[in-house]
């Protein structure tokens, strides 16, 4: 047994325990593993490639964060709440209810926008939370800033989850499909994508309906305009 191909798991552990640079790590160890087996360069960059174009989704993903985390430094959080505070109307219901809308639409056209870390976080919970203070005329109790918080994180994952379906080249449909076949049920992505679109409007409807209860609630508490 050639136990020389367990080096990369020690490059990456003395790697990562020095706090060295996380793709050049990677990178190395990748290629040091290769090279243990036995591997020719050319062959050991084919696989690398090949799995970094394979996961090239995950990888945007892990490269809008540090995008994200910079313009939280300066100040993306608190300008998107000083711009809502202006709007005199506008309220966490509304704000949310709208996202929703946008959310759905973008899932039902495969349209990668939204995400807790990309826009929940960052703009879309402190401009509900700077329009539910304006619209009770104080700040939020430490109960109501927890419920607005599960609440944004909850209408992101409605958006999402109700939505992603009436694409119809969805792999949820495609999953769908296959297990409705193997038990005899022969339907077509294109049926399946129809019916979900009910399913969609459904989660809106009730999201109007929990945003709205909420908006209520501020209303109702001390200082609320009415």
């Amino acid at each position: 047994m050639n136990l020389w191909i367990l080096i990369g798991i020690v490059i990456i552990v003395a790697g990562f325990s020095l706090k060295l640079d996380v793709l050049a790590v990677v990178l190395t160890a990748g290629i040091a593993t290769g090279i243990a087996a036995k591997m020719n360069f050319f062959e050991i960059l084919g696989i690398i490639g090949k799995a970094f174009v394979d996961n090239r989704l995950m990888s945007i993903f892990l490269i809008s964060l540090p995008v994200i985390a910079v313009l939280e430094r300066y100040g993306l959080r608190e300008r998107s709440a000083a711009l809502i505070e202006k709007l005199k109307n506008a309220t966490a219901g509304r704000i949310l209810g709208l996202y929703m809308v946008i959310r759905s639409i973008a899932s039902a056209l495969s349209i990668r926008i939204g995400g807790h870390i990309q826009f929940i976080r960052p703009l879309i919970y402190p401009m509900s939370e700077a329009a539910a203070k304006t619209h009770k005329n104080q700040d939020l109790s430490e109960k109501q800033t927890e419920e607005l918080k599960s609440l944004s994180a909850a209408i992101e994952n409605y958006g999402n989850f109700f939505s992603q379906n009436i694409f119809v080249g969805a792999s949820g449909l495609l999953l769908i499909q296959t297990t409705l076949k193997e038990n005899g049920y022969a339907v077509s992505l294109k049926q399946l994508a129809l019916s979900s679109i009910p399913i969609g409007i459904i989660a809106i409807i009730f999201t109007f309906i929990q945003v709205y209860i909420y908006d209520k609630k501020i209303i109702l508490s001390k200082g609320g305009k009415k």
